[in-house]
C-alpha cells in the first residue's frame, strides 16, 4: 500500500482452552520461535513474546493490511495445530476462545518489552486473571464478568 505509513504496537494475550497448564518449558521456545513464524508470515514485526504455562503474551509491530480478528484466528489455529502435530500434549491442545489486544504508544514500547520478558516474576505475585483483569481496567475496556478468563475449577 503506497503512501501508508503507520505505527501500530500490539499486545495480544490469550490463555490456554480451561486455562490448563499445558505449555510445557521443554517445548516452549520452540512454540514461541513457531508463533514468531506465523507473524513474520504475515508480515507483521515480533517485538516480544513470552509465555507461562496457560497463556501467552505477545508484542508486535502491527502492519495494517490484515485485521486483529484474522490474524489472531490464524496464529490460534496454526500454533494449535502445530502443538498437536508435534504432539507435545497427552490431551488435545487448543487455546481458549478470546483474546486481549492492547494498543502501546511508541514511548511505552521498552516498558512492555520488559513486562513480558519477566512474565515468570510477575506471576509470583499476580494471578492471570487479576493481571487480564488489571488490563482491561487499565485501558478502560468494559468487559462482563461472565466472558472473563475463569480460574481453573
Amino acid at each position: 500500500m503506497p503512501n501508508t505509513y503507520t505505527q501500530l504496537h500490539i499486545q495480544f494475550v490469550f490463555a490456554v482452552k480451561f486455562r490448563a497448564s499445558l505449555i510445557h518449558k521443554d517445548w516452549k521456545e520452540r512454540l514461541l520461535k513457531y508463533i514468531t513464524g506465523i507473524f513474520q508470515a504475515n508480515n507483521h514485526k515480533m517485538i516480544q513474546i513470552n509465555c507461562m504455562p496457560d497463556h501467552i503474551h505477545i508484542f508486535i509491530g502491527m502492519r495494517p493490511h490484515q485485521s486483529i480478528s484474522s490474524l489472531i484466528q490464524n496464529v490460534k489455529t496454526e500454533s494449535s495445530k502445530w502443538i498437536n502435530d508435534q504432539r507435545f500434549c497427552k490431551v488435545k491442545f487448543a487455546w481458549q476462545e478470546g483474546y486481549g489486544a492492547f494498543s502501546y504508544s511508541k514511548s511505552h514500547v521498552q516498558q512492555v518489552i520488559q513486562y513480558i520478558q519477566n512474565q515468570e516474576q510477575h506471576h509470583k505475585k499476580e494471578t492471570f486473571l487479576q493481571e487480564y483483569t488489571s488490563f482491561l481496567k487499565t485501558f478502560e475496556i468494559e468487559y462482563e464478568e461472565k466472558y472473563i478468563f475463569k480460574e481453573p475449577e
